[in-house]
C-alpha cells in the first residue's frame, strides 16, 4: 500500500473501522461456533445418558442375564448406529458387547470418557472418536457410547464455513473501506483546489457541494456563505476606500491651495486668518470623514465595544435634543424629546451621542421649513431598549432604504447639497457594536429611524 494512501487520514480510518469489524465479526462467529459444539456434545451426552438408564432400568427388572441378552441382540449397533457397548465383570473380563476389548482410558474413575475405535472400512483400518458414559452395575461395569465422528466433521464444516465468511468479510469490509477513502480523499482534494485558488485571488470560487447533503455538503455550504460575506465585505471596503480617496482629494487639494496662497498673500492679517479658518474647516471635515471611516471598519471587522458603560438612553436624548433645539429653531422646525424618565443600556455614550446627532443633523438638512422632528426612547425589557427619529419630511422610498444604510451612498434631494453619504452608515455601524439594529419605516409622509437595542440571546 503506497506510503500517501496510508498517510490519509480515511485510509486509516477505514483500515481502523475494518480492523473492529472484522474483530465483531470474529466474535460472533466464534461464539456461534462455541454455541454449536456444545449442543453438538450436549445432545450426544444425553442420547448416551438415556441408553445407560435403560440399561439399567433393565438390569434392575430382570437381573444380569436379562441384560446380557439385550447387549447381545445389539452386537450389531455398530454398524447401524454408531453405538458401542461393553459389559465387564470385577475381573475385567468381558460378559457381552460389540467391542473385543475394555479400551485403554486415561487413570481415574471417570464417567464420561472418549477414546479412539479402530474399524475396517473399504478395506483399510479407520480411526473413529467415541464418546461414552460408564456406569457401575454392582460388582460389574457397563460402557455406552457413541461413534461422534459425523458431529465432530459437521463442526469442522461450520468451523471452515466461519473462516470463510470471516475472510469474506474482511475482504467485502477492505473494499468498501478503499472505496470511501477514495471518495472522501477525492472531496477533501476539490477542496483543497478551490481553497487555494481563492487564496490565489479568485474570490469568486467556491468549495463544491453534492447532491448527498451530508457533512462535507454542509460544511462545503457553510464556508460558501462565509466567503460569500467576505467578498461582499471586500467589495463594500473596496468602494470604501475609494469613495474616502476621492472624498478626501477636495478639500485636501483646496487646503494645499489656501495654504499657497496665504503663504504668497503679502502681510493681510485679517486675510489670512480668512484663509487659514478656511483650511481648518477643510481639515475637520477630513477629521470626521477619517474618524467615521474607522468606527465603520471597527464595527465591520467585530471589534468589541470598548469603554462600554450603562448609559440612560432617555437621559442623553433629551440633552441631545436641548443642544439642537437652537439650530431647529433657526431652520423654523418643531423639534421634541419624548423619554421617560430613564432607560439605561450597556454602550459607549460618546458613540451613542455621535449616532444621535447624525440622526438629528440629517433631519434638519432634509426636513423643510415648517416640518417637526420627534425623538422618542422607550424601554422594551430589561437592557433592551428603542430610540427612534421620526420626522415628516421626503422621507426614503422603500427601494433606497437599505442602499441609504451603506456607506458613501448619497440620495439625491431638491434643492439640498449632498453629503458625505457617511451618516446613516454611521448609525448602523453604532448599532452593530450595540448588538442592535437600524429599522428605517415610511410615517406618510416622513421617515422613522428607529435603533433597536436588544441585550439577551440572539442580539444583533
Amino acid at each position: 500500500m503506497p506510503k500517501r494512501l496510508l498517510q490519509s487520514t480515511a485510509m486509516r480510518l477505514a483500515l481502523l473501522y475494518v480492523g473492529v469489524f472484522m474483530l465483531a465479526v470474529g466474535a460472533l462467529l466464534g461464539a456461534v461456533l462455541l454455541i454449536a459444539q456444545r449442543e453438538l456434545a450436549r445432545e450426544v451426552d444425553l442420547v448416551i445418558a438415556a441408553e445407560l438408564e435403560g440399561l439399567r432400568e433393565e438390569y434392575e427388572s430382570g437381573g444380569l442375564q436379562s441384560l446380557v441378552d439385550t447387549l447381545n441382540r445389539r452386537t450389531d449397533s455398530w454398524g447401524r448406529t454408531g453405538a458401542v457397548y461393553m459389559l465387564i465383570d470385577a475381573s475385567g473380563n468381558r460378559v457381552a458387547g460389540n467391542l473385543s476389548a475394555w479400551p485403554e482410558l486415561p487413570s481415574g474413575e471417570r464417567q464420561w470418557v472418549e477414546f479412539d475405535l479402530m474399524a475396517r472400512e473399504h478395506g483399510a483400518e479407520v480411526d473413529h472418536p467415541v464418546r461414552a458414559g460408564i456406569y457401575a452395575l454392582d460388582s460389574h461395569r457397563l460402557l455406552v457410547g457413541t461413534d461422534v465422528s459425523e458431529r465432530r466433521k459437521f463442526a469442522a464444516q461450520l468451523r471452515d464455513a466461519m473462516l470463510w465468511s470471516m475472510l469474506l468479510a474482511a475482504l467485502l469490509s477492505g473494499l468498501i473501506g478503499w472505496w470511501y477513502s477514495r471518495r472522501v480523499g477525492a472531496r477533501v482534494r476539490a477542496a483543497a483546489r478551490a481553497c487555494e485558488q481563492i487564496i490565489s485571488g479568485d474570490m469568486a470560487q467556491r468549495l463544491p457541494v453534492g447532491r448527498s447533503n451530508d457533512e462535507f455538503d454542509q460544511l462545503a455550504t457553510a464556508v460558501n456563505h462565509a466567503l460569500d460575506r467576505v467578498e461582499q465585505q471586500t467589495i463594500a471596503v473596496r468602494a470604501t476606500f475609494n469613495s474616502a480617496a476621492h472624498d478626501l482629494r477636495s478639500p485636501l487639494y483646496r487646503l494645499r491651495m489656501r495654504l499657497e496662497s496665504a503663504a504668497q498673500r503679502p502681510g493681510d492679517g485679517e486675510d489670512v486668518r480668512e484663509v487659514l479658518g478656511a483650511a481648518i474647516g477643510d481639515l475637520d471635515r477630513v477629521q470626521r470623514t477619517l474618524a467615521t471611516l474607522l468606527q465603520l471598519a471597527r464595527a465591520d471587522a467585530g471589534v468589541p465595544l470598548s469603554d462600554a458603560e450603562t448609559v440612560d438612553l432617555a437621559d442623553l436624548a433629551r440633552e441631545m435634543t436641548e443642544l439642537y433645539a437652537p439650530a431647529a429653531r433657526e431652520a423654523g422646525l418643531a423639534l421634541a424629546a419624548h423619554a421617560p424618565a430613564a432607560c439605561p443600556i450597556t454602550g459607549n455614550r460618546q458613540l451613542l451621542a455621535q449616532m444621535l446627532t447624525n440622526l438629528l443633523e440629517n433631519a434638519l438638512k432634509f426636513v423643510p421649513a415648517g416640518g417637526a422632528i420627534e425623538v422618542g426612547v422607550s424601554g422594551t425589557g430589561p437592557g433592551d431598549a428603542v430610540l427612534s427619529v421620526v420626522d415628516n419630511g421626503p422621507g426614503i422610498p422603500e427601494a433606497q432604504r437599505s442602499m441609504a444604510l451603506e456607506p458613501f451612498r448619497r440620495l439625491a434631494r431638491d434643492g439640498v447639497r449632498p453629503g458625505s453619504g457617511l451618516g446613516l452608515s454611521l448609525v448602523a455601524a453604532v448599532m452593530r457594536l450595540h448588538h442592535g439594529r437600524v429599522v428605517l419605516a415610511d410615517r406618510a409622509p416622513g421617515l422613522e429611524v428607529r435603533c433597536e437595542f436588544r441585550s439577551g440571546p440572539g442580539a444583533g
